[in-house]
């Protein structure tokens, strides 16, 4: 996986945007450690989901990428990141998203032109159609995380942070599908073994935590609204990324909405920074058990920067 990454990275540097490593002076003092937030919020579409697409669309071969249609599913930032590509490389792409988006997401994702097909309640449902979809019309599916690809493009987050933090200790890492971890534990557990990766969902949509605790992959668990939609949903039967995550990821926090809300008002109080509820997650890790990073070099992935107007509000009224 480190030499998929390192090709992955020299593949699209081009066409992404490196993003600082920024150490927090107020969370290092907090809690004793060296903390540093890794700002994928300021990715060029907004989440570190552009790695990824980027990798995939920019590894097919030149003739089948002019030729060919690519699709995706997504409920808002791989469509974003799926979106710009398409658009920047001037190919053919159409994305499926369910019917659950909210009008916000699809007016941005429909403002880059391609096609957009409502289909299923949630995210697993619109994926399992587009994959049957990208089959019978010979498409390119550009899945969300279910793709080596994608992952080494999420990797390459990993491969950033060895570069600019060689003595890392520590990263939290916000888990949906599992392709962000995946590619950033792929890289760090190979160069650092000693890197201890931690896996952060919200509690009302653990997936993957569960998943690995019951050794299989469970997909008939029911999501409940959280904040952190963009983690949010089920993880497709046969998914690359649990056995990636059963590797790499030493352990899994599952975060209270109150926990998710707390983190995304200290973005908001204490750095004027609005973020997403996905990013929220990891500094919710770091905030619960405050001391025991003390004397470590920790690194919280802020993956993004989409909160809606609607969770916005709740968020600030609480």
């Amino acid at each position: 996986m480190q030499q998929k990454i390192k090709e992955a990275h020299a593949r699209i540097r081009q066409h992404i945007r490196r993003t600082p490593l920024e150490h927090s002076r107020l969370l290092s003092q907090l809690t004793g450690a060296n903390v540093y937030l890794k700002l994928e919020n300021w990715q060029l579409t907004g989440s570190f989901k552009l790695r990824g697409a980027m990798n995939k669309i920019l590894s097919v071969n030149e003739f089948d990428r002019k030729r060919k249609t690519f699709v995706a599913a997504s409920t808002g930032n791989h469509a974003a990141a799926f979106a710009h590509t398409i658009s920047q490389l001037g190919l053919k792409g159409e994305i499926f998203l369910p019917k659950i988006v909210s009008q916000t997401k699809l007016k941005f994702i429909e403002s880059f032109g391609l096609p957009c097909h409502l289909h299923g309640q949630d995210s697993l449902e619109t994926e399992i159609h587009t994959r049957k979809y990208a089959k019978e019309n010979n498409c390119i599916l550009v899945h969300p995380y279910n793709d080596e690809t994608i992952v080494a493009g999420q990797g390459t987050i990993g491969l950033e942070i060895a570069k600019d933090l060689p003595k890392v200790d520590v990263v939290f890492v916000p888990v949906g599908g599992g392709g962000l971890v995946s590619g950033i534990g792929g890289y760090l557990k190979s160069a650092k073994p000693h890197v201890e990766i931690i896996g952060c969902q919200p509690a009302q949509s653990p997936e993957m935590a569960v998943s690995i605790e019951q050794g299989h992959i469970i997909s008939e668990l029911i999501s409940k609204p959280t904040l952190s939609d963009g983690t949010a949903g089920g993880i497709e039967q046969g998914a690359i990324t649990f056995e990636y995550c059963k590797q790499w990821v030493d352990r899994f926090e599952l975060l209270s909405e109150e926990e998710i809300a707390n983190a995304l008002r200290w973005f908001l109080q204490n750095r004027q920074m609005m973020v997403e509820g996905a990013a929220g997650l990891a500094l919710a890790t770091l905030l619960r058990e405050q001391k025991l990073w003390t004397g470590k070099n920790v690194v919280l992935i802020v993956c993004g920067r989409r909160l809606s107007y609607e969770k916005l509000q709740k968020v600030v009224g609480e």
